[in-house]
């Protein structure tokens, strides 16, 4: 085995999606993954908790940058503007994974269990920019109904984005907010 190798974390992560995409999710085990990346499940374990997390790992360096940008937002920003803000500079970090994401995508539709899991994270990442307002002075109430605009817009662009190869994540969380400002 290549245990050796560099990059283990990486490989299992090629490894599990090539897999999820060949076999899916359910049919898929933790001593397949590790076996094609010529790892062993030892060394999986020591970067996932299991096989979920492989497609939802990362997500708590997100939030905090999320919570983060939304508290450091310019202090002129309106609750929506900084989360507006903070989701464009999140956005930066899936420019060079619009594959992968895409890949992530289809194996999570085709699982309900992951499909939950999902919701949970756009719950999770609702909660991160309420928590970001409530940092900057913004009222709870109005926190909370930003942040799930803010996630709701967030999801719309994401989605948009695995669409369409001609822009980057951030134009599309851009375009959406304006379409938002203009509803009401």
């Amino acid at each position: 085995m290549g245990r050796w190798e560099p990059d283990a974390q990486g490989r299992l992560q090629q490894a599990a999606m090539a897999l999820y995409t060949e076999r899916g999710f359910d049919q898929t085990t933790v001593a397949e993954i590790a076996e094609r990346a010529g790892l062993t499940e030892r060394t999986f374990f020591r970067y996932f908790a299991d096989k979920r997390e492989v497609l939802f790992g990362g997500q708590l360096q997100l939030l905090e940058q999320l919570t983060k940008s939304v508290a450091e937002a310019p202090d002129s920003s309106a609750p929506l503007d900084a989360v507006s803000t903070a989701m464009q500079a999140v956005s930066a970090f899936f420019d060079d994974r619009r594959d992968a994401s895409r890949l992530r995508q289809a194996v999570i539709e085709a699982n309900p269990a992951l499909q939950e899991r999902e919701l949970s994270k756009r719950s999770a990442l609702a909660a991160a920019m309420a928590d970001g307002l409530v940092t900057r002075g913004v009222a709870e109430t109005t926190a909370r109904l930003t942040a799930e605009a803010g996630a709701a817009v967030f999801q719309l662009a994401f989605e948009q984005w695995l669409a369409d190869d001609t822009h980057d994540l951030a134009h599309f969380v851009r375009r959406a907010v304006a379409e938002l400002k203009g509803g009401f």
